[in-house]
């Protein structure tokens, strides 16, 4: 009988990295690039960042669950209390739920205001959404209202990660930094 890895492997690891340096680099370009009194080349800089890296972020994240139905995590510590181990399980589904949100509220913000998203411009990939003030202001609200949300839930996440690593040392933390012996 096959045994359960102690931590994730290679492309779940190297899926997990992409998406989080990604994400910690979009949080503040987002931030910033709507703040008054920006110089305009800054912002327009940081606008072409923000939209096109969440198109192509949404295509990583689309693989990192596929991967992820396919290949599962590995077991937590058996002595991890219930409520963590539920509230584990409760945040990693929000994270995934917001990682998919984030890029399509911000796909039909953009579309919905008639604007570019130049990657996909450049590939050809055909305009879904009509423009419609009154979707991409809908559209704007939520994206705005799920990045709070995701900021939340990825301080909660780090801080568990951090939790595990420097307090309880129970090897939670490795299974995403390395590759841990498969016993």
């Amino acid at each position: 009988m096959a045994q359960e890895p102690k931590s994730y492997d290679r492309v779940a690891r190297l899926l997990h990295w992409v998406v989080a340096a990604a994400i910690l680099l979009m949080i503040p370009a987002g931030l910033v690039m709507v703040r008054d009194g920006l110089p305009r080349p800054v912002q327009d800089a940081l606008f072409f960042f923000h939209k096109n890296t969440g198109a192509a972020l949404l295509v990583v994240i689309m693989l990192r669950i596929l991967w992820r139905i396919f290949h599962h995590a590995p077991p937590l510590p058996r002595d991890l209390p219930n409520w963590q181990r539920k509230v584990a399980g409760l945040s990693h589904g929000l994270l995934y739920a917001l990682m998919i949100v984030m890029p399509v509220t911000g796909y039909i913000r953009v579309r919905a205001g008639g604007f570019p998203i130049e990657v996909l411009d450049a590939i050809g990939f055909p305009v879904l959404i009509p423009r419609n003030k009154a979707l991409a202001d809908t559209a704007s609200w939520l994206h705005e209202t799920a990045g709070w949300g995701l900021m939340a839930i990825l301080a909660l996440h780090i801080g568990a990660a951090l939790y595990h690593g420097l307090v309880r040392r129970d090897g939670v933390w490795g299974r995403m930094w390395r590759r841990g012996p498969r016993t």
